[in-house]
């Protein structure tokens, strides 16, 4: 059986169900139900149209629960919708269960959670790591939102800038796993793109594909992670580049700046220099002075001393970052390249190290350790050569 086809088609099912009326945790109980029978029957014979057997046999599964609950008689009249068999609509559901789950009865924060459970797939550790709260913090989040949205009729979309957040959150996840959640993310951006006439949209979109550009260099053969600076800028994605740059000078030519335009700006100065020396960072300065202002948010502070750091000399980028907190994620990682650059590498081998301990995900991990071991066997090379 295609888990891949699977995974593809549970949000549109899900979609569907919730349209016709079911509340989104019996919706989602009946697809689960419907994707077990899926794994049950499908080795043996796949339907010619799985998308229309997933719809037919989760309404099935729904209505069988409904009529053994207390609320029968509320729900008696869905009974009488239940569809004729035959293709399932060709209609791409995703993108609506997008808007459907950042409902106004949902804080922003546990719409964004829902979503990227129901519809992007994501683990309860995968949306807690992006939210940088416990497991268990966001299981309980999780569950409150589902409890919220139960029993209610999806009749007034949600927030548009919720669902950007949704989008971008899922987009950053793509790059691990069995399925790739950037390439969808990008698909649902451009639907949304050609549907509203919104420059933070098209913000969002040209920041995608300014991002996805470079992710064919962004890792080498061995898996290990390449920054920035030291990636092979031809193998970056020239087509997808022009496009976002395209698409975000319509959007900034709106002049209602967002959070996702001046993101894409940044994006596009890096996809500009034709070397990593060539990088005008003093533009990039500007516009996270920009980001700044629009989000208030310390990562983003967090990055600015990075490109003050390349603009006015690391000295002035260790200055802006002790006005952060160091209990940021990835503030000693921040520290110890802004060390090395200033020349004191002890102090930056041991916050590579330290950096490494707390790094989120193996790979990181890793590049931070490889850091480290550069630089103590530099300054071991330097002191054996002074004796």
């Amino acid at each position: 059986m295609n888990g891949a086809l699977i995974r593809s088609l549970t949000p549109s099912v899900l979609a569907i169900l919730v349209r016709r009326g079911a509340d989104f945790a019996a919706a989602e109980d009946a697809v689960q139900d419907a994707l077990v029978e899926a794994v049950r029957v499908w080795p043996v014979e796949q339907p010619r149209d799985p998308k229309g057997w997933l719809v037919t046999v989760a309404w099935r599964k729904f209505l069988d629960a409904t009529r053994s609950d207390a609320a029968r008689r509320r729900r008696e009249d869905l009974v009488d919708e239940e569809p004729a068999p035959g293709p399932a609509p060709a209609a791409d559901d995703t993108l609506q269960l997008y808007f459907l789950c950042a409902h106004p009865s949902l804080t922003p924060s546990s719409a964004v959670a829902l979503t990227l459970r129901a519809v992007g797939g994501l683990t309860t550790r995968q949306i807690a790591q992006a939210y940088l709260v416990p497991e268990a913090t966001m299981a309980q989040r999780i569950s409150r939102a589902k409890r919220t949205v139960s029993g209610v009729r999806f009749d007034r979309h949600g927030d548009v800038a919720t669902v950007l957040r949704v989008l971008y959150l899922v987009f950053n996840e793509g790059y691990s796993g069995d399925v790739d959640l950037a390439a969808e993310a990008i698909r649902l951006t451009r639907q949304l793109a050609a549907a509203i006439d919104h420059p933070e949209v098209r913000g969002l979109l040209a920041l995608m594909l300014l991002h996805h550009a470079r992710r064919a260099a962004r890792t080498a053969p061995d898996g290990s992670l390449v920054p920035l600076a030291e990636q092979d800028r031809a193998r970056w994605d020239s087509e997808s580049i022009a496009e976002g740059v395209v698409i975000l000078q319509a959007a900034l030519a709106r002049d209602r700046l967002g959070e996702f335009q001046a993101q894409a700006a940044i994006a596009a100065l890096h996809a500009d220099a034709p070397a990593a020396e060539e990088t005008d960072w003093v533009q990039i300065v500007e516009w996270y002075d920009e980001l700044a202002r629009l989000t208030d948010s310390p990562v983003v502070r967090l990055n600015r001393a990075v490109a003050v750091g390349e603009a006015d000399g690391p000295r002035a980028g260790l200055a802006a970052l002790a006005e952060l907190n160091d209990s940021l994620p990835r503030h000693t990682a921040v520290a110890a390249y802004l060390h090395e650059r200033a020349g004191d590498l002890a102090t930056a081998a041991r916050l590579y190290a330290e950096a490494a301990k707390k790094a989120p995900n193996l790979a990181e991990r890793d590049h931070l350790t490889r850091q480290a071991a550069r630089l103590n066997a530099s300054r071991l090379k330097w002191l054996e050569g002074d004796t």
